[in-house]
Parts: structure tokens; C-alpha cells; sequence
């Protein structure tokens, strides 16, 4: 490999087609941000991360499958080491990175899995500086500790409750922000080369099919067996939830980068507050009103492009 980046450098991009990514990014951020809050809402029917994943996965699979046979038909064949990269992307990034977030929420609050997942836009940062020697400009640092400084005032409060097993969830999400980051750079490598729907249409085929495989290996097959909340749930979880923010994530990358389209997903903690305290009844602080500040102007500072 080239010691070159493959990223998207935010100061050769359109103006115009920087903003939008921007946007683009940012709204896959909240719709991500929201399958903590559906995972929360299905575990209370007592249903394990197993389950919740596999059900995620088919739901949002039919969508994925249809993408990948039509881009089959219509684009030329993959090379034989493209394939093994998107089995590779789709293990990594969709299955496992998804698989140790919803097993550590667990474990912990929706707040605090927010805060440790949001360190993923350090490692896209620190493997990009080190591994494909670009540089990271001062105003993308700027923006990532305003960003940082905003998650801490907003979930402080999470980190101060003493819960059971708190390191075992925790180290759990780290994981499972680590396992993104490697997707996410893994992604914009070769998105350049394939297109982002047919990288995310081909990857959440193989990671559905692992999360479903994984189901009928651990589990009993009655357990396909729920009340009508719990398939209305995986439902949202499997199309707002997935489908839609996978393919907004992937087409932000393609246009503005992922360490760009990585630090833009901070305004995931903040939706996740208010929508919190719209569907869980958890309180807003002013403590958590003033981190939302300090999340919003760290994204203000992205649009501020050289």
C-alpha cells in the first residue's frame, strides 16, 4: 500500500460538496445515535445482545441483498483481494463493532456508551497521522476537543453513577469504537475504488449473515418468537436505524473523508440527550445544555473549511 492517504483532503473539496457531505455525515450521526435508545427500549422485553442483533440484522438484510444483486448485475466483478477486504470490513465493522456495542449496553447507560464510542474520531485521527502520514490540520484538532469537552459536560453525570459491571460494559464499547475506526478507514480506501453502496450493500450482507448465524448457533430457535413491541422495534432498529445511517455514513466518506466525516458524528451524544428525555424521561441539566454548546461548535468549527 502507498504510504499516501486515500482520504479526502477537506482543503481540495468543493465548498459546496463539503457542506453537504457535512450534512450528510451529521444525519447518519442521529440516526446512529438513536439504536442505543432502541436497544434500551428492547431490553426491557428481556431479550439478550444475541437477539437484539439478529433481529436488527433481518430486518435491515432483505434491503442490503436487493442493493448488492442489483449492483452485482450492473458493475463488474470485484478482484479476488476487494472481496476478502469487504468480508474483512463487513466482520469488523458491522458485525463486531455492533455486536460489542449492544453487549455493553448491558451493562451501561445509554450516556456513557455514547461518551466511550465518540473516541473513535481520536483513532481515525491518530492511525490516518501515523499509518497514512497525513496531515491533521490545527482547526480539525480545535474542533475534536471542543467537541470532547462538550461529551464530557454532557454525560459527566453518567460517569459519576455507580453501577455493576461498569468496566465490563465500558471495555466492551471501547472495543467496539476501535473495530469502527478500523471500518471506517478500511471503508474509505475502498469506496474510492468500488462506490459506496456497493461497499455498504456487500459488507451488511456479510455481517447479517454472521449476526444471524451467530443467533442459530447460541441460541434456540423458539427465541425467534416475541411480542409484537419487540419485531416493531427491530424494525425501526433495522432500517432507520442501520440501513439509512450505514449508507449516509459511507456516501459522507466518499465526499469529505472519514477523519472529517468521524469528528462530524460528535453530534450523535447530543441527539442521543434529547432523545432521551423524550422517549426515556431522562432529564436535561444545564450541565448537558452547556456540553451541547460546546458539541454544536465544535461542528461549526468542521464547516469552517480553509
Amino acid at each position: 500500500m502507498s504510504s499516501s492517504s486515500p482520504q479526502a483532503s477537506p482543503a481540495s473539496i468543493p465548498r459546496s460538496v463539503y457542506l453537504g457531505g457535512l450534512a450528510i455525515a451529521v444525519g447518519g450521526a442521529v440516526l446512529f445515535s438513536t439504536k442505543a435508545i432502541v436497544a434500551k427500549l428492547l431490553y426491557r422485553y428481556q431479550i439478550d445482545a444475541v437477539t437484539l442483533i439478529a433481529f436488527r440484522m433481518i430486518f435491515s438484510l432483505p434491503v442490503f441483498a436487493v442493493i448488492a444483486c442489483w449492483k452485482m448485475r450492473t458493475e463488474p466483478p470485484l478482484s479476488n483481494s476487494d472481496r476478502w477486504r469487504l468480508v474483512g470490513l463487513g466482520l469488523v465493522g458491522y458485525y463486531l463493532s455492533s455486536y460489542l456495542d449492544f453487549l455493553g449496553l448491558q451493562y451501561i447507560s445509554v450516556g456513557l456508551e455514547r461518551l466511550i464510542l465518540f473516541l473513535t474520531p481520536t483513532f481515525v485521527l491518530l492511525i490516518t497521522t501515523v499509518y497514512f502520514k497525513q496531515r491533521i490540520s490545527r482547526l480539525q484538532w480545535l474542533a475534536l476537543f471542543t467537541s470532547y469537552c462538550g461529551i464530557v459536560l454532557v454525560f459527566v453525570h453518567d460517569l459519576q453513577g455507580g453501577a455493576s459491571n461498569v468496566a465490563l460494559g465500558s471495555t466492551l464499547v471501547l472495543g467496539s469504537a476501535c473495530a469502527y475506526a478500523v471500518y471506517l478507514l478500511g471503508s474509505g480506501e475502498l469506496v474510492k475504488r468500488i462506490g459506496s453502496m456497493r461497499l455498504v450493500s456487500y459488507a451488511m450482507c456479510v455481517a447479517s449473515f454472521a449476526c444471524i448465524a451467530q443467533f442459530f448457533i447460541l441460541r434456540p430457535v423458539e427465541l425467534l418468537i416475541q411480542p409484537m413491541p419487540v419485531y416493531g422495534l427491530s424494525l425501526l432498529n433495522g432500517i432507520f436505524c442501520t440501513v439509512m445511517p450505514v449508507f449516509m455514513t459511507m456516501i459522507a466518506v466518499e465526499r469529505i473523508g472519514a477523519p472529517v466525516a468521524s469528528q462530524a458524528g460528535m453530534i450523535g451524544p447530543v441527539s442521543t440527550l434529547f432523545l432521551g428525555a423524550m422517549i426515556l424521561d431522562e432529564p436535561i441539566t444545564n450541565w448537558q445544555l452547556a456540553g451541547t454548546s460546546l458539541v454544536l461548535a465544535g461542528i461549526y468549527l468542521l464547516s469552517k473549511k480553509k
